[in-house]
């Protein structure tokens, strides 16, 4: 069986990034936007990652296509509306898909654990996925949720 830390993924950079890297973290996992009505959810992403990094705390934003085509740019757009617009330090991925064939293996596994409302699927853009410190998926939170209304949650497995 497959475990999250396991899987490894390219960074926006086209550098490939193990998860195992994150082992001992509480993982935040997100597709992400650029484009999108929840876009400004990045700000919220980087402020619980500013005041949870140092108690394990870590985001990964995984930019996706696939609702709407509001993530039509290359690495260089992606990075300019993540690090410019929105201030994003969190790691952020090469463009991936979420569903479908070619759906990325990090999604497949998060989806397999933690099926959610669409039976596996993703609804839309900033789907949210919270990840013990061991690797196991804990939640699910709806594009929706912001991240304000995650805080509790993450404070409770980062067991502040």
């Amino acid at each position: 069986m497959t475990c999250f830390h396991q899987l490894t993924a390219t960074s926006l950079r086209g550098q490939p990034v193990s998860m195992a890297n994150y082992e001992g973290k509480l993982v935040l996992v997100v597709n992400t936007a650029s484009h999108c009505g929840f876009t400004p959810q990045y700000a919220g992403l980087e402020a619980l990652y500013k005041k949870y990094a140092a108690q394990g705390l870590v985001v990964l934003g995984f930019p996706c296509n696939q609702f709407g085509k509001q993530e039509p740019g290359g690495a260089d757009d992606i990075a300019q509306t993540c690090h410019i617009n929105y201030g994003v330090s969190f790691p952020v991925f090469e463009k991936v898909e979420v569903n479908g064939s070619a759906s990325h293996p990090v999604f497949r596994y998060l989806k397999s654990e933690l099926p959610g409302l669409l039976g596996g699927r993703i609804m839309w853009n900033f789907t949210k996925f919270l990840i013990g410190r061991d690797g196991k998926p804990l939640k699910r939170f709806a594009p929706f949720t912001t991240p304000e209304k995650m805080e509790a949650t993450i404070r409770d497995a980062l067991e502040i």
